[in-house]
């Protein structure tokens, strides 16, 4: 009987989570990539023809990067939601995920440019308390991300019917987990931490190009571009042993190899250790 209950009570929640939605969940993550390409097509124009700089940088540079990040997270969350089974992609679940993701998205971008306008930092600028309140509403946008990020992992997973291979499925459901705990690890240390760097930077040009990490002392920032890929280099491995017929099983050892690489680099940092040195 408890058995039984039991099913009931999945089957209901499943059936909650698939209710449809009047608008199209997938389809929201493709505007809100387009949306993202545009942004990186504006924030480079800004670059070629503004040349001020904040430290030993444009300050357009955060802007594209994090216009570039944000295309490519909604490409893959676009793309993974279009291979769900109908139910699924018109449901409430992924289209209140899309709503979500486009309310952290226009807040983070809106609020980088803007800083970035007045050559002034984004992130760690707590100077004022109107900049420490909307640094703390950055985070929570961070967090929506992961927590959107985590819950189409396990819909992935969940969903039957998605059109999805066995590694595939299993490479989304672990790497999208994956993003979202070891980012959420990263990301707690990095706001603890007060700044980006363990140590402190001597010469500001002593840097990687374009990314920017630092050549001289330890900084987090590489461990956190690992966290956030995971969700893509895990669906991708998966991917690939469908396509050879290998057993999915492998990309266990491939999640266990990423976090197990992401936690070295992000150790490495916070011994004050450089990912390169100079």
């Amino acid at each position: 009987m408890t058995v039984r209950r039991t099913i009931h009570a999945v089957r209901a929640v499943g059936a909650v989570l698939r209710k449809p939605a009047p608008w199209d969940g997938a389809q929201l993550f493709g505007r809100l990539a387009v949306a993202a390409v545009g942004s990186t097509v504006l924030t480079l124009g800004m670059l070629a023809f503004d040349d001020r700089t904040l430290g030993a940088e444009s300050i357009w540079l955060k802007p594209l990067k994090f216009s570039v990040s944000f295309a490519v997270l909604f490409a893959t969350l676009g793309y993974v939601a279009r291979q769900l089974s109908d139910p699924w992609c018109a449901s409430w679940t992924v289209a209140t995920a899309g709503i979500a993701s486009a309310a952290a998205f226009i807040f983070e971008m809106a609020y980088i440019v803007a800083q970035a306008a007045r050559q002034e930092p984004s992130h760690f600028n707590e100077s004022t308390p109107f900049h420490a309140f909307m640094y703390g509403l950055m985070g929570i946008g961070a967090s929506t991300l992961m927590a959107v990020i985590a819950l189409m992992g396990i819909v992935a997973w969940l969903d039957a019917g998605a059109r999805f291979g066995k590694g595939a499925r299993l490479g989304i459901w672990l790497g999208f987990l994956l993003t979202a705990a070891l980012t959420s690890w990263v990301a707690g240390e990095l706001a603890g931490n007060g700044g980006r760097y363990v140590g402190m930077p001597g010469d500001p040009h002593a840097r990687l190009p374009f990314l920017g990490w630092s050549r001289e002392v330890g900084d987090l920032r590489p461990a956190h571009f690992l966290a956030l890929h995971a969700m893509q280099v895990l669906p991708a491995a998966g991917y690939a042993l469908d396509r050879l017929g290998a057993d999915a099983r492998f990309v266990w050892i491939g999640a266990i190899s990423y976090a197990l690489l992401t936690a070295s680099v992000f150790t490495q940092a916070l011994q004050g250790v450089p990912l390169i040195g100079a």
